[in-house]
């Protein structure tokens, strides 16, 4: 690449060499996020170095940073905020103790000297800071109140002493290391000063383009460094804003953010059902590609879909819905009732994601609609039946993929398949369940928590949706201590205990409370819960849970279950 240039630096050059300009970490990257860990692993590794008394030519390897001149001249950092923002820290204490030494020498007042210019531009011709608020990185990142206090930090050296944000705790942190060393090795605490300057070295990757820059940044991070796909899509799609729009695109993507973190859902999850949005309008339901390599096709064509950012909000805030008790937004049209609720309860705790890419889709394609949640309570039916019916044939995620793409293209109309086609797929899956439903079910480990938790929305008189922390209980316990207990032996439990009959979803309290106590002295606490089939259960005229029962159990689960399957496998 002939905009690309790479050779090691050490932390005075690397910091001292831009004159007048700045290292500008620009507000579409992440957040300050090293915590206390991440800096005593550097702080260790500095002081274990510096021990050793290296020599002229030994050096320590910090990592990279790449970066690109942006049109201001300043160096604008694509990867490396973090580290960057982290030495700078360390800086400003080793300053703040030279600042704060009782008695000043050439020493103290040299190394002065030499790291004035690493924190600030300083005058060309005295070599002093004219202006502490002029400093050589500037963060544009995250929220007003935090980024203040990294510059206040770097201006002044004080920070407020009960302050919790990073910045203020990893001050705090290498200004106190500082201090410790200081008293511990009076004589050589300055030596590690001229350690950390001259012999730590950067590998600045300095590009004359953000394009260039966002392709090293993507390169090095698939091979290992942390980084999210958003992070890049974010970057690149900062990019593509007019210079006038890039604070409104900021500003959408914080906005974004702020209704993941309490929708539970990831941006790159988002990113990932929207591709599944892409693929169904175009008609594609080819096999499925990584999300980083899907949008960088054709020049990150996909990033340039038309309404695309609001789109992903209206994700954001379906999925928000649904997953937290956060009431919809007056705005919006849809408000999704328990009926459609408790389905999706049954699906949360399935074993993949896939049904989420067929939600979405089907979302996108009627949000608008007045009576969405009428037309969505028939569809989440269907839904369920299909994948829980489904993993019970073949418990594989390979045999469900072909059939999301199909529907998905389905919902948005780019595919026309026969109904008639779809009725005799679904009818010869519900034939293969009416044998042996509840011996798949026991033999489907990983699915038993859905299928448990759909007979429960099924029954009769069950009005409110299932707390998700509900635990499966054994209504004839896991451990007991009779060896032949009212007929049964260690044969029958072997046989009956992990029965479907003999599971119950049961509130994690109670169920701690209840133990491993017979039927019978379980009654009381059955009887505390909210969950109907529960509450049955203690109204049980018989004081022993015997193998019958079970069986008996086990024929009506079945029956419940036939029944739903077979309505909605149409």
């Amino acid at each position: 690449m002939a905009d690309l240039h790479i050779g090691k630096q050490t932390i005075y050059e690397l910091f001292s060499g831009i004159k007048n300009k700045k290292f500008i970490i620009p507000d579409y990257q992440r957040p300050y996020k090293w915590d206390k860990e991440k800096c005593e692993t550097l702080w260790n590794d500095i002081e274990q170095f510096s021990d050793t008394n290296p020599t002229e030519d030994d050096f320590y390897f910090l990592g990279t940073i790449v970066s690109f001149e942006n049109d201001d001249k300043n160096q604008e950092i694509i990867d490396g905020q973090q580290r960057i923002t982290s030495f700078t820290l360390l800086l400003r204490a080793f300053y703040k103790k030279l600042e704060d030494a009782t008695k000043s020498d050439n020493e103290i007042e040299g190394l002065k000297r030499q790291l004035k210019p690493c924190l600030w531009n300083v005058n060309k011709i005295s070599g002093d800071v004219d202006n502490y608020s002029d400093m050589k990185v500037h963060s544009l990142v995250i929220d007003d109140e935090e980024r203040d206090i990294f510059h206040s930090i770097i201006e002044t050296g004080n920070v407020v002493e009960e302050a919790k944000d990073n910045y203020s705790k990893n001050y705090k942190f290498f200004k106190e290391q500082c201090d410790k060393y200081a008293m511990n090795n009076p004589t050589r605490w300055k030596e590690l000063y001229v350690t950390i300057l001259n012999h730590c070295i950067i590998l600045p990757i300095k590009c004359e383009s953000q394009d260039t820059a966002l392709t090293i940044f993507s390169t090095l991070n698939d091979r290992g460094m942390p980084l999210s796909d958003s992070d890049i899509f974010k970057a690149k799609l900062y990019s593509f804003q007019k210079e006038e729009e890039k604070s409104k695109f900021i500003d959408s993507w914080k906005e974004i953010s702020a209704i993941c973190k309490k929708g539970k859902v990831s941006i790159d999850e988002l990113f990932r059902y929207y591709s599944h949005i892409i693929r169904a309008r175009n008609g594609d339901t080819s096999k499925e590609i990584g999300l980083r390599k899907f949008y960088s096709q054709n020049n990150y064509s996909h990033l340039r879909t038309p309404n695309l950012l609001p789109e992903i909000k209206l994700l954001a805030l379906f999925w928000e819905h649904i997953n937290s008790d956060i009431e919809i937004r007056d705005e919006l049209k849809y408000n999704l009732s328990f009926e459609s609720r408790k389905y999706l309860s049954c699906l949360k705790c399935y074993t993949n994601e896939y049904w989420k890419y067929v939600v979405s889709v089907f979302f996108i394609r009627y949000k608008d609609s007045s009576n969405f949640d009428n037309i969505f309570q028939g569809f989440i039916k269907k839904v369920v039946s299909y994948f829980l019916v489904k993993y019970l044939e073949e418990p594989s995620v390979n045999s469900i993929k072909d059939d999301v793409f199909k529907n998905c293209a389905l919902i948005l109309g780019q595919l026309k398949t026969p109904s008639s086609d779809l009725a005799d797929k679904n009818r010869k899956l519900y034939e293969k369940l009416e044998n042996g439903l509840i011996e798949l079910i026991n033999d489907r480990k990983k699915l038993t928590r859905s299928m448990l938790l759909l007979n429960a929305y099924l029954t009769e008189g069950q009005n409110d949706l299932i707390d998700e922390h509900v635990e499966i209980e054994h209504i004839f316990p896991r451990k007991w201590q009779d060896t032949n207990y009212n007929g049964w032996s260690s044969k029958d439990t072997e046989i009956y205990l992990e029965k479907c009959g003999n599971k119950i979803l049961f509130e994690k309290k109670l169920n701690i409370q209840a133990g491993n106590g017979y039927f019978n002295q379980k009654k009381g606490k059955y009887a505390q819960s909210k969950i109907q089939e529960v509450l049955n259960l203690s109204k049980y005229p018989n004081e022993d849970w015997l193998k019958t029962d079970i069986e008996n159990r086990d024929k009506e689960i079945k029956e419940r279950l036939l029944a739903f399957f077979k309505d909605n496998l149409k």
